[in-house]
């Protein structure tokens, strides 16, 4: 099958062999996958991450960077065969996306990190056949492939346990920080205060439903804001994933606050301990999205409560992964660009 993968830190395009799927597992052909902030790493720093997965434990841990492997975890796609012995519970020809995780075997692998269970940037996947969920008809290729990193900021947003008596931050606004803005909105939790530094991921979270953006530079968003009645920040979650950003949330937030930690930082933090202990701080580690999370971001999108389709940037092919990667980090790209495998 054709692909884009990634070999010793550089993307290449070439063939790789085909996945073959066994019990439980659904063979699929890739129509649209999301690129996400985590293939970036890869390239960047791929072995130390998997060198801390095999440290501290860790979803990377069996990866080998010498060697190709296939990225794509935001997908979706036509199911077209089943391992043998399956339950085959989606009719073959039927779009599916899932949680990205394969648990068919007895093993746990992260679909896209791994050298069994490729990526939505190849023309073929292999699926947990009991994560798999359909995709209704009148649903866009395109926007089905925003569910998973929508579902990871629904997963974030009801970690914090926010209730109607907060006041919440919301620190980054890409992909992530936006579907947390946007599940505290379904939630009927206000106000939602959004700091980002870049003006066009400030105007998109007012869009998702944030009450104020502000850029971080020009005012803090710990102190009482006027515009809200003084109202004082206790929910913050953090979306950015940089060293030294808990640290600074700890010593800007009052007493008793709550902080969610999204950003996923691979680089070491040093913490204060004393500074929250005073404060009485509560601190949530979110991770990714659980089913509930990936059902509640397909309903919401195909029902039209929430409108993912800004987040889309340029549709490209293979050939087009490596540019898009270098340039997905500035701060006009957009929230999320989308591969089709099918295209050169």
């Amino acid at each position: 099958m054709r692909a884009a993968f990634i070999e010793n830190g550089k993307v290449h395009v070439g063939d790789m062999p085909e996945p073959v799927p066994a019990q439980g597992q659904a063979l699929v052909r890739t129509h649209s996958c999301g690129m996400c902030a985590s293939e970036a790493h890869f390239l960047h720093a791929g072995q130390n991450v998997i060198d801390l997965s095999r440290q501290f434990g860790g979803p990377y841990a069996a990866l080998d960077f010498s060697r190709p492997f296939v990225p794509g975890h935001e997908y979706v796609g036509e199911v077209l065969d089943y391992g043998p012995g399956s339950e085959r519970k989606v009719k073959p020809g039927r779009r599916v996306t899932s949680v990205p995780v394969m648990r068919a075997g007895g093993e746990h692998k992260v679909i896209g990190f791994s050298h069994e269970c490729p990526g939505g940037f190849g023309e073929l996947m292999l699926l947990d056949e009991g994560m798999l969920i359909e995709i209704p008809d009148g649903l866009e290729d395109d926007l089905a492939a925003m569910i998973e990193p929508l579902a990871v900021g629904l997963e974030h947003a009801r970690r914090g346990h926010p209730t109607k008596e907060d006041t919440v931050l919301v620190v980054g606004c890409g992909a992530i920080g936006l579907g947390v803005i946007a599940g505290l909105r379904l939630m009927g939790i206000a106000p939602i205060i959004a700091a980002d530094f870049h003006p066009e991921r400030r105007q998109q979270a007012l869009a998702m439903g944030a009450d104020l953006a502000i850029d971080p530079r020009e005012m803090s968003p710990y102190e009482p804001i006027a515009g809200l009645g003084g109202r004082q920040v206790n929910l913050v979650y953090e979306n950015v994933g940089l060293p030294g950003m808990l640290q600074q949330i700890i010593t800007s937030v009052r007493f008793d606050s709550r902080i969610v930690m999204g950003g996923y930082c691979m680089a070491p933090e040093q913490l204060y301990i004393f500074a929250a202990q005073n404060k009485r701080l509560t601190i949530h580690f979110a991770a990714g999205e659980e089913p509930q999370d990936m059902d509640l971001a397909l309903r919401a999108i195909a029902d039209g409560r929430i409108d993912v389709r800004p987040w889309l940037g340029e549709r490209i092919g293979v050939n087009g992964v490596a540019a898009a990667i270098a340039a997905m980090s500035g701060p006009t790209a957009p929230v999320r660009t989308v591969v089709d495998p099918r295209l050169l």
